[in-house]
C-alpha cells in the first residue's frame, strides 16, 4: 500500500470503536418475544461481526499492541475472552431461537462482549493511541483489507442476516441505491440539450 491509501484509512482505534458500536446497536434490537426467525437473524448478525471482529484485533491489533507494550497485563485477557464468547456463539448456533436457554446463552454473552468493551476502550485504546500513535492509520488500512477479505468469504449470511437485525436501515439503503439507479438511468436516456 502506499502512503496515500494509509493517510485516507481510519485508524485502528476508531475502527474497533466502530465494531463495538455495530455490536451492541444489534444487542439492543434483540427481543425475547420477536419471531424466532427475526431473533435468529439479529444474534446470527452478533455473532458473525464478533467472529470477524475477533480475528481482526487477534491477526492484527494485539500483535502490534504486544510489540509496543510486552508487559500489558489487560492484553493477557483479550484472547482468553474472545475464546469465552466463541464458546457462547457455538452454544446459541447449536439452540433454537424459540428455545429459553438461546435468549440466556445471548445474554450471557452480551454480559461477556460488553466486559470486554470496556477494556477495550477504558485500557487497550488509550494505550494504542499512545504507544502506536504514528502507525495507526497502516493498522487500520491492515485492518481495512483483511475485513474486506473476511466479509467476502460469507456475504449471502451477512446480507440476509442484516436485512432481518436491521430492516428499516436496509430498506432505506435498498431505497437510496434504487433511487441513485434510476437517476443514472434518466441521465443516459434524456436527449442532449442544444444551445441556441
Amino acid at each position: 500500500m502506499d502512503f496515500e491509501s494509509f493517510a485516507a484509512s481510519p485508524r485502528i482505534t476508531t475502527m474497533i470503536k466502530l465494531d463495538h458500536t455495530h455490536v451492541l446497536a444489534a444487542f439492543h434490537r434483540y427481543r425475547t418475544d420477536a419471531p424466532h426467525w427475526r431473533k435468529a437473524a439479529i444474534v446470527n448478525t452478533i455473532c458473525a461481526a464478533l467472529e470477524i471482529h475477533a480475528q481482526l484485533e487477534e491477526e492484527i491489533f494485539y500483535p502490534a499492541l504486544r510489540a509496543a507494550n510486552p508487559t500489558a497485563i489487560t492484553l493477557d485477557k483479550s484472547v482468553p475472552e474472545h475464546d469465552a464468547m466463541r464458546e457462547s456463539i457455538a452454544k446459541l448456533r447449536a439452540t433454537e431461537p424459540d428455545s429459553t436457554a438461546y435468549d440466556d446463552t445471548l445474554m450471557e454473552l452480551m454480559r461477556e462482549v460488553l466486559h470486554h468493551v470496556a477494556d477495550e476502550e477504558t485500557i487497550l485504546l488509550p494505550m494504542a493511541e499512545q504507544s502506536l500513535g504514528h502507525d495507526l492509520r497502516r493498522l487500520g488500512a491492515r485492518m481495512n483489507t483483511r475485513r474486506a477479505q473476511l466479509v467476502a468469504s460469507r456475504p449471502a449470511e451477512l446480507a440476509i442476516n442484516s436485512a432481518g437485525a436491521f430492516p428499516v436501515l436496509t430498506l432505506s439503503l435498498v431505497g437510496a441505491a434504487a433511487l441513485a439507479l434510476v437517476s443514472a438511468l434518466r441521465a443516459r436516456t434524456r436527449p442532449p440539450r442544444h444551445f441556441q
